[in-house]
């Protein structure tokens, strides 16, 4: 306990502390990098680049990083396929900033990271020379201090106590000639729990709380409510990065439609045990606009591809009204019913990932899933349905589950509404028997 309120108070005094002594250089129009999390891709910044395109900012400044291998080892000094480690991760951000600059014709730029991706942006300031090209790091939702802090398990890079944090964080927490900004939630970050629950140890404490994503020398921001990820893609987090990278309010928070916008992405797959970010050639991509009120398609296929070696499925030129249904298909996987709400701007980065069936769903006659990238859901906070009743297998709380689905008999194939905090789609079910699985996927 005395190691506990140690920790506890001197986290309490950084946030009082803080200063950032470059705070007042708006950085307004330098190239930004969004870099994202743990087993993450690029395609969960798309929100926020809708939002600073929508208030005016270059989107030829705007970019965002896929790590081959998005996923930590679990001993950061041990090799694992399909699983990257902290050296790899800074390697790859180094090689990423060198071409935004080199494409900009600028020296400097902004880093914005969620969750594990504030690692490498870190270490690159730290020990790859960083500092030099990096005026602002906003690190949004980073386990700065770990998940946990414990006299085990030293090797793992979450580890408070490891050597990789105990270098990032000594002698000092931020790093000279770099504006640090850190966006925190108060209690939901599933990864700044006292309590062990959701990292693996049910019955021990953590030696971290909400506090852990702050440091010392920055500008620490708490966004009440928000959970692990919102606290990077919600709303009010984008106001905090736009505030922090222009030093003026955003005009607006939501994304302001265009009338054609295009869309294009990658498909990459799952191996191994881990989702990665690697270019899966051979893939068929097939989009339909559907019915809102029943999922119907509304014709024959709008647009089709076949995937060549680096994985693109696009570009389609859609309307920023229409609601889609991918068709994603490929060798070795269940083909993949994807249904979209509209999406109001552009993309680049509209990854379509394939997976396996969970063994527990294998044998149900059709399968629905409910699927929300940029966030978490909790009972009593979030608001959601799958075909007009609340699923099972989300608990209260700490917002703690990205997806979760509803099984369905054989049977012809239905109309069915899932909604999610307002966003509502209409899917329809489609035979698991004949490898082929049904997810409705929301924006925000």
């Amino acid at each position: 306990m005395m190691r506990s309120a140690l920790k506890h108070g001197f986290w309490a005094l950084a946030i009082l502390l803080a200063t950032s002594p470059v705070a007042a250089a708006a950085v307004a129009d330098a190239p930004i990098l969004f870099v994202h999390g743990n087993g993450d891709s690029a395609a969960l910044w798309e929100t926020d680049l809708w939002r600073f395109e929508s208030n005016g900012y270059d989107p030829a400044l705007l970019s965002a990083i896929d790590f081959p291998h998005p996923a930590a080892r679990s001993a950061d000094d041990v090799p694992q396929a399909n699983r990257s480690s902290t050296a790899d991760e800074m390697a790859e951000l180094k090689r990423a900033v060198d071409r935004v600059l080199a494409a900009a014709g600028r020296d400097k730029l902004v880093l914005v990271a969620s969750s594990r991706g504030g690692y490498p942006v870190r270490n690159y300031l730290r020990n790859g020379g960083g500092t030099a090209t990096v005026s602002l790091a906003i690190l949004a939702g980073v386990p700065n201090h770990g998940v946990f802090a414990l006299p085990f398990k030293l090797a793992s890079e979450f580890n408070g106590d490891g050597p990789f944090l105990t270098g990032l964080n000594k002698p000092r927490e931020t790093d000279p000639g770099v504006r640090f900004v850190t966006l925190r939630s108060d209690r939901y970050d599933k990864f700044a729990q006292w309590t062990g629950e959701f990292v693996g140890f049910p019955y021990l404490p953590t030696f971290v709380d909400h506090m852990g994503p702050a440091l010392d020398g920055a500008e620490n921001i708490e966004l009440p409510g928000l959970d692990h990820r919102e606290v990077a893609f919600h709303r009010q987090a984008f106001r905090e990065i736009y505030r922090a990278v222009t030093g003026h309010e955003p005009a607006t928070l939501d994304p302001t439609p265009i009338d054609h916008p295009v869309l294009d992405g990658m498909v990459s797959g799952y191996e191994n045990g881990e989702f990665t970010n690697l270019p899966l050639a051979g893939a068929t991509v097939e989009l339909y606009e559907v019915d809102p009120k029943t999922g119907l398609r509304l014709g024959d296929a709008a647009y089709r591809h076949v995937t060549e070696t680096d994985g693109r499925w696009g570009p389609f030129t859609g309307s920023s009204t229409a609601y889609y249904e991918f068709v994603v298909a490929a060798a070795g996987y269940p083909t993949r019913h994807i249904y979209r709400t509209p999406f109001p701007r552009s993309l680049r980065y509209l990854q379509l990932r394939l997976a396996p069936v969970a063994p527990a769903d294998a044998k149900a006659g059709s399968l629905v899933i409910l699927s929300r990238p940029r966030g978490y859901i909790a009972q009593g906070r979030d608001h959601y349905a799958i075909d007009g009743a609340v699923p099972d297998g989300v608990p209260s709380g700490v917002p703690a589950v990205d997806a979760v689905s509803k099984t369905y008999d054989a049977g012809p194939a239905r109309s069915v509404p899932v909604s999610l905090n307002g966003e509502q789609l209409t899917v329809r079910t489609a035979p698991l028997a004949d490898g082929q699985v049904v997810v409705a996927e929301f924006h925000y």
